[in-house]
């Protein structure tokens, strides 16, 4: 099978193209820039294209020849989303509905990776599931709810196949610690480095993380699914406080978290949990990984793979 892994360079993206190569599949990675940190040295079956999403006029030629396509690009993140709302849409939703303008003349497959965390915003329930209220607080949440509307629009007007996927909080090795976002990574990283770590309130909000390689599991097996629904969280389906993953990743560093405590801000939503019922009966999909496992795995890229620029 020949894939496109639009974001390819980023996190999850790199751990997808890796997962299909050994697989077997040829893959068409699309990235802003590649370089041996992320993909170097993975074999000839891999085709690596460098582009802009948001000024991307290839679709037409990028998409011969491609039976899934997985999208994982976004042009922001939630904490800086809101600053810029217009450029949010603009790099966006408009970037994928390029996309899909060229894809509703092939016989193609799209697996879209949106935010579990951030389109459902107030949570009413203490395991969201995905009939839950959608009403995001950040733009972000917002573009990938509106680019979830446009697909099933597509999907119902021009027969346009995709399923997405609304992931809870991603860790794993290869997530920087230097990020604006991602705990997992940001913590283990400040802790690594003897660093301070802000948490605003008592840390008692709870989150809901999942492994990475768990999410590359469910977005090759959303690729293969044929069934009628097309919206499934992915998650851990279980609650973690900030306290209880500080305390875990002091165990699996050896080291001592040195936390501030700030006042706790509005926009914070006390928990997060997604509830992946669906995704296990339908994708036959549950993650593997338990937590202080994989954050073993993170924390031992971390000291290798870093060394003194992290130390």
């Amino acid at each position: 099978m020949r894939c496109l892994v639009l974001g390819a360079s980023g996190f999850i993206g790199s751990h997808l193209v890796k997962s299909l190569a050994v697989l077997g599949h040829q893959v068409a990675a699309y990235g802003r820039h590649f370089d041996s940190t992320n993909l170097g040295g993975l074999g000839a079956n891999i085709e690596y294209i460098t582009g802009d999403f948001c000024n991307e006029h290839r679709w037409d030629e990028l998409l011969s020849g491609i039976q899934v396509c997985y999208h994982l690009i976004s042009t922001t993140v939630p904490k800086s989303s809101n600053d810029d709302p217009i450029a949010d849409v603009t790099g966006n939703v408009i970037g994928t509905l390029k996309l899909l303008e060229a894809a509703k003349k092939k016989n193609i497959r799209i697996v879209f990776t949106s935010s579990g965390g951030t389109v459902y915003g107030k949570i009413n329930t203490d395991s969201i599931d995905e009939d839950h209220a959608t009403d995001p607080l950040c733009s972000y949440g917002i573009t990938k709810l509106t680019i979830e509307k446009y697909l099933l629009l597509y999907r119902e007007l021009h027969s346009v196949r995709s399923v997405v996927l609304r992931i809870a909080n991603p860790y794993g090795e290869g997530q920087q610690p230097y990020a604006i976002q991602g705990a997992v990574a940001v913590f283990m990283g400040r802790v690594l480095r003897g660093h301070t770590i802000d948490i605003w309130g008592d840390g008692s909000i709870i989150r809901d993380y999942v492994y990475v390689q768990d999410v590359v599991q469910a977005m090759i097996a959303a690729s293969e699914y044929g069934g009628r629904l097309n919206v499934f969280n992915v998650g851990s389906g279980a609650g973690v406080s900030l306290l209880e993953l500080l305390e875990m990743i002091e165990q699996v560093t050896a080291k001592k978290a040195d936390i501030i405590f700030h006042p706790s801000r509005s926009f914070d939503v006390p928990r997060n949990v997604l509830n992946i019922a669906k995704a296990q009966k339908e994708l036959s999909w549950t993650p593997q990984v338990p937590m202080i496992d994989g954050l073993k795995k993170t924390a031992i890229w971390m000291q290798e793979k870093l060394g003194e620029a992290i130390l």
